[in-house]
């Protein structure tokens, strides 16, 4: 593996680009009126997904249960953990205040998906916030995906989330201790307070939840609550990855830094239509529900989206493994001619 040196990526690292005379981010032509409509929010097709969703959760975590100590118990609680996993992905966009019009619903949900992930919420919200606001801009964003030269190995191991769950044991150990780390970077100090707390809540649930592992002599109230989150893990991390992996960094364009792929309805329901990602970073305001108008409206000033993830990876495998040696090596997406010759 290579150790060529490309960037420092901490947020206190001395490549972060200076604030002063950044450009604003590219947006596309879209009528305002249009725009506004498509921002409303409503209870109804949230509460129609989320509860689909929940029930799925109950239904197949009942036959994990009924069906354990046998071979399908282990087959089920697969199936479980891929569904109860989608969490990860609802909780980012209730983090929005997207999904729900009602905000005691949206945060009910956001605070319960945001345990059974281990992602406490009020500090992944303040540090998602950043990562759209400086999306993969080097030293700004707490969030980019595979620094260069990409660490093959540790996204290998990733892929159950194995490298996240022990960093987040870590990290809310220190957050009990009232150390934010790199929060403190981007947490606002009024806010703090309520993320040292959170985190010894957490800890006291997960204490809780071993606790009852012992009581009644099995496993079960550990795999049904936070243990979807290795188990159900790889196929939420071939989703989410695809979301900036490869692309470029430091520019000011979502089309750019960010990718879009046509999915079908199980993947899309289960990724709460983050596939739509360049929409998403343009217009982050606009629900997810809403996301496949947008992408009708604004495609034609968008690159082409890839077809599937076999499509997606067939770009992304071969530009890490090059990175590996050239570390500015990147893909640049198509622009549509028209939308170049409108900037």
């Amino acid at each position: 593996m290579s150790t060529t040196h490309w960037k420092d990526y901490t947020l206190t690292g001395g490549d972060a680009v200076a604030d002063g005379g950044q450009p604003g981010w590219y947006t596309p032509a879209l009528d305002r009126k249009t725009l506004k409509g498509l921002m409303k929010r409503s209870d109804r097709p949230a509460l129609a997904n989320y509860g689909l969703w929940i029930g799925l959760i109950i239904a197949l975590g009942a036959v994990t249960v009924a069906t354990w100590g046998s071979a399908w118990g282990i087959v089920w609680l697969l199936v479980y953990s891929a569904v109860h996993q989608s969490a990860t992905a609802r909780q980012h966009e209730l983090g929005h205040g997207t999904p729900f019009r009602t905000r005691w619903i949206n945060e009910m949900f956001f605070h319960f998906s945001s345990f059974i992930t281990l992602s406490e919420g009020h500090y992944y919200r303040w540090r998602h916030a950043r990562h759209h606001t400086h999306t993969i801009i080097v030293g700004k964003d707490p969030e980019i995906q595979s620094p260069r030269p990409p660490e093959i190995v540790s996204l290998l191991i990733n892929l159950f989330n194995l490298k996240t769950v022990v960093l987040t044991a870590r990290d809310f150990l220190r957050r009990a201790a009232g150390d934010l780390g790199q929060g403190r970077h981007f947490i606002p100090e009024g806010e703090q307070p309520k993320v040292i707390r959170a985190a010894r809540i957490y800890l006291g649930l997960i204490a809780l939840i071993v606790a009852a592992c012992f009581v009644t002599g099995s496993l079960l109230p550990l795999l049904l609550t936070i243990g979807p989150r290795v188990i159900g893990a790889p196929l939420y991390a071939l989703l989410h990855f695809t979301q900036h992996a490869g692309l470029d960094e430091d520019v000011h364009d979502h089309r750019l830094n960010s990718r879009t792929i046509y999915m079908n309805p199980v993947l899309r329901f289960l990724y709460a239509n983050m596939n739509y990602h360049v929409e998403h970073h343009i217009f982050p305001m606009v629900p997810y529900y809403r996301l496949p108008e947008l992408h009708a409206l604004i495609k034609d000033q968008c690159p082409e989206p890839k077809h599937g993830l076999v499509d997606a990876y067939r770009d992304i495998v071969p530009t890490l493994l090059r990175q590996l040696k050239d570390p500015s090596y990147h893909l640049r997406p198509a622009l549509p001619a028209a939308a170049v010759a409108a900037e």
